[in-house]
C-alpha cells in the first residue's frame, strides 16, 4: 500500500477532516501482522538514520499535530524508538514564554531545527501559532493568513537548505478522545497528563477542526506535504507513519561517505595490533606458568 498517496493532503489543499474516517485501516485488522511490519520498519529507520548522520549533508524534520490524546507521544515512543538519541532530538512546544513572545512567532522553532545529519521531531509545532491562537481569538483572520504565508516561506527555506519536512495530523474522533481521557483517569501512571485545558479545548472541537482544515488547506505544499493519519487505532497510526517516514528517507538516497583513510593501511594496522595483542597474551601466560 502506498501510504503517502493514500493520506497526503497534496498541494491541491483538499483536507476535509470531517469526511475522513478516523477508523480507517485500509482493510487491515491484524495487529500482530502490523507488529511484524513495525519491526521491519524500525530496523530500516535505524539504518537510514545512521546513513543520514554519516552523510551530514541533509536533515529531516517531523512535525506532529493533533488534538489532545491523539497520540503524539505514542508515535515518538513506538515509531522513533529505533533511532539513536545521538542524532535524533525531540522538542515539545508548550505555551510560549515571555522571552519567546518578545520575538516573531517562528523564532523559537528556528532554534530547535535539526542540524545536518540529524532527525528533529516537533511534538506540536509552528502550526500552534496558526491554529490554537486563532481558536482562542489571540490573532485575527488577517494575521492568520499572514502566518500561513510565513510558514510556507519558512518550510520552503528549510527544503532548499536540505531539510526534508514531514507533517502529520493525527486524526481521532471526538468519541475516541473521550475514551482516552477516561483511560488516563483510570491509570494512576497517566493521570499527570490530565488538565482542565484538555476539556476546554474539547468544548471547542468544531472550531479546532475548522482551524486545522484551513491550516492543512493553505500549507500543504510540494516542499512540505501534510499527511492526515487515521489514529483511532494506535497500531495502524504507528504503521502508517513509519511507512511514510521510511519511504521518504529511502527516496532521499542517503549515501554513506567514503572513508577518509586508506582501508588497506588501516587493515594492516589492525593485523599488527592483533598480532601484538596475541603476543602480549602469550607472554603473560608464560610468566604466570
Amino acid at each position: 500500500m502506498n501510504f503517502r498517496n493514500r493520506y497526503s493532503v497534496g498541494s491541491n489543499g483538499k483536507a476535509s477532516l470531517s469526511k475522513r474516517n478516523c477508523d480507517d485501516t485500509n482493510g487491515a485488522h491484524d495487529r500482530n501482522g502490523a507488529s511484524a511490519g513495525m519491526d521491519r520498519l524500525r530496523a530500516r529507520l535505524k539504518d537510514l538514520q545512521i546513513r543520514l548522520y554519516a552523510e551530514r549533508q541533509r536533515s529531516v524534520l517531523v512535525c506532529l499535530q493533533g488534538m489532545d490524546s491523539a497520540g503524539k507521544d505514542g508515535v515518538i515512543r513506538h515509531v522513533f524508538s529505533a533511532m539513536n538519541p545521538m542524532g535524533c532530538r525531540v522538542t515539545s512546544f508548550k505555551q510560549p514564554s515571555t522571552v519567546e513572545k518578545a520575538h516573531d512567532f517562528l523564532w523559537r522553532y528556528h532554534a530547535a531545527l535539526p542540524e545536518r545529519g540529524w532527525v528533529g521531531i516537533f511534538n506540536r509545532s509552528h502550526y500552534e501559532s496558526a491554529v490554537v491562537e486563532r481558536v482562542q481569538n489571540l490573532i485575527d483572520e488577517k494575521t492568520c493568513r499572514q502566518r500561513f504565508e510565513e510558514i510556507n516561506d519558512f518550510e520552503r527555506m528549510l527544503s532548499r537548505n536540505g531539510t526534508t519536512v514531514l507533517k502529520f495530523f493525527l486524526h481521532i474522533s471526538k468519541d475516541e478522545q473521550l475514551s482516552r481521557f477516561k483511560a488516563r483517569l483510570d491509570d494512576p501512571l497517566k493521570r499527570w497528563k490530565i488538565s482542565e485545558t484538555d476539556y476546554l479545548q474539547r468544548e471547542l472541537w468544531d472550531a479546532n477542526m475548522a482551524a486545522y482544515d484551513d491550516a492543512l488547506k493553505h500549507s500543504s505544499t510540494a516542499d512540505a506535504p501534510w499527511y492526515i493519519i487515521p489514529s483511532n487505532h494506535k497500531w495502524y497510526r504507528d504503521l502508517a507513519i513509519a511507512e511514510i517516514v521510511t519511504g521518504t528517507m529511502d527516496d532521499m538516497a542517503i549515501s554513506v561517505p567514503e572513508p577518509s583513510v586508506v582501508i588497506e593501511d588501516i587493515r594492516r594496522r589492525y593485523h599488527e595490533a592483533e598480532r601484538k595483542s596475541k603476543a602480549d597474551a602469550q607472554a603473560g601466560n608464560g610468566a604466570k606458568s
